[in-house]
């Protein structure tokens, strides 16, 4: 099975995850050129290759109007009371946003007031409302220079040249930091504005890192347990414990640790991609490693200042999945369908119903809904809300699962894909449904007649 394996022992940002992608990817040249024309206005990413601790990597930077943000106005970190310079500022995230809602709505033209006591962390995400002054128009009009809101992103995300997939998860990453924001500010998602996370260096890194994942198609990716930092940050409503609010609130149910480092290492953009992306967190799996990635932070600490992507083979696959069950003696045939379109939509592994008899003789059905265990809580609440059970029975169980690739064939009926499920010895090959129905249509076929020509 393909499987990526993110080592966060340094924490995780926008940045920083870009750059380790990148390195896994053949031909970064050709993948700039085109991460620079998916038309965010007024953006450019650069590539640099430097070294940490005598390794070799790779560190990212977002130019927005030909200018990098300065790293200066960020160098402060806040730990007991006491102002120390630390190296985290500005370098994990170049989505320059703070990832919190702060009201600080900052008018410069990169001339930086060093009274910003903004901690910038590993590339805290600051994202200020900057004025630049852009040579084209259609990037001063766009939402870089305005606090934007979800239906903003939306609209601009709509306009990039990535796929539909590649969209979905660019918005799904917003949405994750949306949602953490509303809570730990108490305001709905709807008045929530990005003028922290929104811009369009923002925009950049989680397309970005959207892209690459899209192009590298791991069949799974594993994340370390996740490096926090520690100590305190200082924003523009005061002193602020590491993790900050919302990357703790999206860290909920993800294996996390403090250290010895003062500061920020985990950004909340970080945290949104890897909760995003993540099968499973845990420990490096078994695997044959084919290519590693390294995306460097710019400060230097003792120990280098990296995510580190592994890329490579697990020969056979086994995860822990919830199941989760409940008797059901009092629903439509329609309700019960419903309920299983939303448990599926909202991440379900699998959704299905066995017939029972239920107490006084009531014929019913008994729900068995199986997920990863990070998504458990919601599946429950799901469960509670789409039926009328009113408890639910939870088994934690092993499962075993042969790898699956997807292979495009091309036949006299055009392109069509094929699963191939290989593992434990054995190889499975069908043609997916939705091809085959498709061609039976055209052609007034039945499936298996199509099957059988192709």
């Amino acid at each position: 099975m393909k499987t990526l394996y993110l080592d966060c022992g340094m924490g995780a940002a926008g940045d920083m995850l870009t750059a380790a992608l990148f390195e896994l990817v053949p031909g970064q040249e050709a993948f700039l050129e085109e991460l620079n024309g998916l038309g965010i206005p007024g953006v450019e990413t650069r590539a640099e290759k430097v070294s940490k601790c005598g390794i070799g990597g790779t560190n990212i930077s977002v130019r927005i109007c030909g200018e990098e943000e300065s790293e200066s106005m960020y160098d402060h970190d806040y730990t007991n009371g006491h102002e120390h310079t630390h190296g985290h500022e500005h370098e994990h995230d170049h989505t320059h946003g703070h990832d919190h809602e702060h009201d600080h709505d900052h008018t410069h033209n990169h001339e930086h007031a060093q009274d910003h006591d903004h901690d910038h962390a590993q590339g805290h995400n600051h994202i200020h409302n900057h004025d630049h002054t852009c040579s084209h128009d259609e990037t001063q009009a766009h939402t870089h220079h305005h606090h934007s809101g979800m239906h903003e992103i939306e609209h601009l995300v709509e306009t990039l040249s990535v796929s539909k997939h590649v969209k979905e998860d660019i918005l799904a990453v917003f949405h994750l930091i949306a949602e953490a924001e509303s809570h730990v500010h108490g305001v709905p998602v709807t008045e929530i504005h990005f003028h922290e996370v929104g811009t369009m260096d923002a925009v950049a890194d989680i397309a970005a890192v959207c892209l690459l994942m899209d192009k590298l198609a791991p069949e799974q990716v594993i994340v370390s347990p996740v490096h926090v930092g520690s100590g305190q940050v200082k924003c523009a409503h005061g002193i602020l414990p590491v993790p900050a609010p919302a990357a703790a609130y999206i860290l909920r149910d993800v294996p996390i640790y403090g250290g010895e480092i003062r500061g920020e290492l985990c950004t909340p953009t970080g945290a949104a991609l890897l909760k995003h992306f993540a099968d499973r967190f845990g420990a490096m799996p078994v695997m044959r490693t084919e290519a590693i990635g390294y995306g460097m932070g710019k400060k230097d600490f003792p120990a280098a200042n990296c995510v580190r992507a592994l890329l490579g083979e697990t020969e056979d696959s086994v995860d822990t999945v919830a199941e989760l069950c409940c008797n059901v003696d009092d629903m439509t045939a329609e309700a019960i369908g419903f309920a299983t379109e939303a448990l599926f939509a909202a991440g379900a592994l699998e959704v299905y119903t066995v017939a029972a008899g239920m107490k006084k003789s009531r014929p019913g059905i008994v729900l068995h809904v199986m997920c990863r265990e990070a998504v458990k809580d919601e599946m429950v609440k799901l469960i509670f809300q789409y039926t009328t059970t009113i408890g639910i029975r939870e088994n934690i169980s092993k499962r075993y699962t042969l790898s699956r690739t997807i292979e495009n064939v091309q036949t006299k009926y055009g392109v069509m894909r094929k699963k191939v499920c290989s593992g434990y010895g054995v190889t499975r090959q069908k043609y997916e449904y939705e091809d085959l129905a498709r061609v039976a249509r055209q052609e007034g076929l039945s499936v298996s007649e199509v099957a059988a020509l192709i």
